[in-house]
């Protein structure tokens, strides 16, 4: 059996070898030593979600000021799209920092982060990089989440979900939607029916976080959704009721009975 070695190593002198061959290969004058070598030093003694900021700090001194032109470089690197609902938290590790990067340095440049955003989430989850964006400017995300939803890449319409659970794992915590958790279960509502297990796992673990924040309202939702469709998914429900369901709450184990 092979020794288990903390994620966090996997953001060393190896990853911005990597990032660096790759960031080369679009913008020949970009100063690999320099890169490599700085982020080797930095990375020491520094836990994981530091070490990815160290990367992507590294790639915003070695790549030109100007963002628009750093982003389309970086946007060259990204890799295929992964196809599968497999891999996004193995093969897609690497571009972590480059996730980094757009969330700490794109809010000037909103739309053009939010296509970077998009672009990433195909390969590696944005779910972390698009929390400053909601904060910035709630409508603005949802206006593009009208179209994420519908989009015909899983790992897309998966963002919409993941990317605005109010209690997101490794993630500040923020509010529902504009104070509401109406409005989170608007875009929900949209993808409770969705065909792909990724996005249903998220909407489940999205719909335990909102039983956190307004347990009454996210019951009487799921009532009137099991009432309004023919088709119900019981493990939808199930999982995003689990914690009202442990504390025994009455109209959540009464709801579970009508899917079970």
């Amino acid at each position: 059996m092979s020794k288990y070695i903390p994620l966090k190593y996997y953001f060393d002198r190896e990853l911005a070898l990597r990032l660096a061959d790759l960031t080369q290969s679009q913008y020949p004058s970009f100063a690999k030593k320099s890169f490599v070598d700085s982020v080797a030093l930095e990375v020491e003694n520094k836990e994981l979600k530091a070490r990815v900021e160290v990367i992507s700090d590294k790639l915003k001194e070695h790549l030109p000021a100007d963002y628009e032109e750093s982003i389309a470089i970086l946007l060259k690197i990204l890799g295929p799209e992964n196809k599968t609902e497999e891999g996004m938290f193995t093969k897609g590790y690497f571009l972590m920092p480059v996730a980094c990067f757009v969330e700490k340095y794109g809010l000037d440049h909103f739309d053009l982060s939010l296509k970077a955003i998009y672009e990433i989430t195909k390969r590696h989850t944005s779910e972390y990089a698009i929390r400053p964006y909601l904060i910035a400017d709630i409508d603005r995300c949802i206006a593009y989440f009208q179209y994420w939803i519908r989009d015909p890449n899983s790992h897309v319409r998966r963002l919409v979900s993941e990317g605005t659970r109010p209690r997101l794992p490794w993630a500040k915590k923020i509010p529902p939607l504009k104070e509401n958790v109406q409005n989170n279960l608007h875009l929900l509502g949209k993808l409770t029916c969705d065909s792909s297990h990724y996005v249903q796992k998220s909407v489940a673990n999205h719909i335990n976080d909102l039983t956190k924040e307004n347990p009454e309202a996210v019951l009487k939702w799921v009532q009137e959704y099991m009432s309004d469709n023919a088709e119900i998914n019981p493990k939808i429900i199930k999982n995003g009721l689990r914690n009202l369901i442990k504390l025994k709450n009455e109209h959540a184990l009464e709801l579970l009975h009508h899917v079970e």
